[in-house]
């Protein structure tokens, strides 16, 4: 890609997802100067990452830590109750409030807080921040829809309101009382108030991020913002793609798509070569793998499929099997196995240890994933094996590490030729790096 100039990159992002944390990684280990921008708020977002409405909330003391779940404020003999999911708030036998976490969930931090009218509809929501401040609050009608949001800043003071009904966005500064139509003019304020409008944007969404760079001024006449495209596409090009594609836009001049069945997609629906391109994200790798015969399998419930025939397939791989719960006679009968150590109830630091010391991932449990495991596998270089009737992503395991339930004796095969080849294993961890798009600093050169 072809350096457009060296000023500040301004990366505009709806959410502060994964999409988006993997994005604004990539750019921290480049030598690009950036400022990572999210627009829909989150009180928990790293400090180098700045929110366009908490931009304007001042005074939080950031020396406090965040509220633990049963430090909210509630009428004197309700009770609060919690697990490693969520909480929630009770009087005698009816629920008043819902607590949300923020990740990881088993920390059990304040996120939001929901309070429930007498019909159990919400009808408020408080966020708090990772300082345990209340930072807003949301109000909702009786058919729990969103009505309105209201930002404070430390001291209770009202700072911004967004009216959901009619888009309107007020904003009081420096004693003036500013009245935005909707998110797009807030955001183009925002960055107009940072001096950022010459700047090239590059956005993640084609929602609000590709209509605040729609609205802005081209630069010497010139089309320079990108969109990274961080989603599926199963039916036809999006429009707002398809208005990028047909040169309607009026800054954003090519799309890079980061994931691998998209760009396939693009390609057969017709997209312009020349204006798309695959780009994958600069990943932090934590070890490398040696092959050592460990095989590490993170689970929330007690389905873990051909767990025991996988034990006696490989007697020679130490299987360690963690939940963040109690485990079920039924997983815990696999002890008997002297190949398979078992870890309820395990503890963050266990888990880590175990994410280093395996070279071998598992993705064979049932129901919901647990700690981003398939992630955080890659991550640590573990290379990850599936059934294809269980596997959490499609992002991180390579097609020739997924096998059909009824084809376990291959899974069993493919590890054993694995631990005894290391040649093999070096170009199966390539192979699945290569899959999961990991891309070099070079590759960001734009």
């Amino acid at each position: 890609m072809e350096a457009v100039s060296k000023q500040k990159i301004i990366l505009l992002l709806d959410y502060y997802n994964r999409g988006s944390m993997d994005l604004v990684e990539s750019f921290k280990n480049t030598n690009l100067d950036f400022e990572a921008l999210v627009i829909n708020d989150d009180g928990f977002l790293p400090d180098e990452v700045t929110n366009v409405f908490e931009y304007f909330l001042q005074g939080f003391d950031k020396s406090r830590k965040p509220l633990f779940f049963n430090q909210i404020s509630v009428p004197e003999y309700w009770e609060i109750s919690g697990n490693n999911t969520s909480g929630s708030v009770h009087d005698k036998s009816r629920e008043r409030g819902r607590i949300f976490y923020a990740e990881p969930k088993n920390k059990r931090l304040v996120k939001v807080v929901d309070w429930l009218d007498e019909m159990g509809n919400v009808r408020c929501s408080e966020h708090y921040n990772k300082y345990g401040y209340k930072y807003a609050v949301t109000t909702f009608n009786k058919k729990s829809k969103k009505v309105n949001k209201t930002y404070f800043d430390a001291e209770g003071r009202e700072v911004l309101m967004e009216n959901f009904v009619t888009s309107d966005i007020i904003l009081n500064l420096d004693g003036q009382t500013l009245i935005f139509k909707n998110r797009t003019e807030f955001v183009s304020f925002f960055i107009a108030k940072n001096n950022w409008e010459e700047n090239r944007i590059f956005f993640n969404s084609l929602s609000i991020p590709f209509f605040v760079s729609n609205s802005l001024q081209r630069v010497s006449g010139q089309k320079q913002d990108v969109l990274f495209w961080q989603e599926s596409i199963n039916g036809e090009i999006p429009g707002n793609m398809k208005m990028i594609f047909d040169g309607a836009a009026n800054r954003c001049q090519s799309v890079v798509v980061q994931n691998t069945h998209s760009f396939e997609r693009l390609k057969k629906l017709g997209a312009p070569r020349s204006m798309i391109s695959q780009l994958g994200f600069i990943y932090t790798f934590a070890k490398e793998n040696t092959g050592k015969p460990e095989a590490l399998i993170c689970t929330n419930t007690e389905n873990v499929e051909k767990l025991k025939e996988l034990l006696e397939e490989l007697p020679m791989v130490k299987f360690h099997v963690t939940a963040l719960t109690e485990m079920s006679g039924k997983l815990l009968a696999h002890e008997r196995f002297e190949n398979a150590i078992m870890y309820p109830n395990v503890k963050m630091s266990t888990l880590d240890r175990l994410f280093m010391q395996c070279d071998f991932y598992l993705d064979i449990n049932h129901e919901g994933e647990i700690v981003e495991a398939t992630r955080k596998a890659f991550l640590h270089n573990q290379l990850i094996l599936a059934f294809k009737e269980t596997k959490h992503s499609n992002d991180y395991i390579a097609k020739e590490n997924c096998f059909q339930i009824s084809d376990y004796k291959h899974m069993a095969k493919r590890i054993k030729s694995l631990i005894e080849n290391k040649d093999l294993l070096a170009e199966a961890v390539k192979s699945q790096r290569n899959y999961g798009l990991a891309a070099k600093i070079e590759d960001y050169n734009f």
